[in-house]
């Protein structure tokens, strides 16, 4: 594993959970701290295929990914939007991309457990796969 970058931007994973929610707040807290540019993301996969049949439009569920971004975002900050914020709608599996981000980024902030289904799970399988590969620093922030 490579140093981590002292320079680069807080990543924060975003997938309009309360706990993504709470990541973004405290990747704000941490990018001000630190002199650092903040950027939120949010990954989708495309939808399911049966017998070759698809079953969602995947620019559909593009667009329902973005449509949840944006309100995520406007949730947490409203109409004032951290200056420092840039943010990118990604597709492919969330650990799989976000790992990739790590390898640029100074840290991840991550949201303990996320929309999937297990309740009770002490970690999100994607913090806990972001924790284990991920080339920098990992925040995971309890909701």
């Amino acid at each position: 594993m490579g140093e981590p970058s002292s320079g680069g931007r807080i990543v924060v994973g975003v997938d309009g959970s309360g706990s993504s929610k709470a990541a973004l707040r405290e990747g704000v807290r941490l990018a001000e701290a630190l002199g650092a540019p903040l950027e939120a993301v949010m990954c989708w996969e495309d939808p399911l295929l049966y017998e070759s049949y698809r079953v969602v439009d995947p620019e559909e569920f593009r667009r329902g990914s973005e449509q949840l971004f944006e309100s995520t975002l406007e949730e947490v900050f409203g109409e004032q939007r951290p200056a420092n914020l840039t943010t990118r709608l990604l597709r492919g599996q969330p650990a799989a991309r976000l790992i990739e981000e790590s390898e640029e980024a100074r840290m991840l902030v991550v949201g303990r457990r996320g929309t999937g289904g297990v309740l009770g799970m002490i970690l999100g399988s994607v913090s806990s796969a972001l924790v284990s590969h991920a080339k920098c620093p990992v925040l995971v922030v309890r909701h």
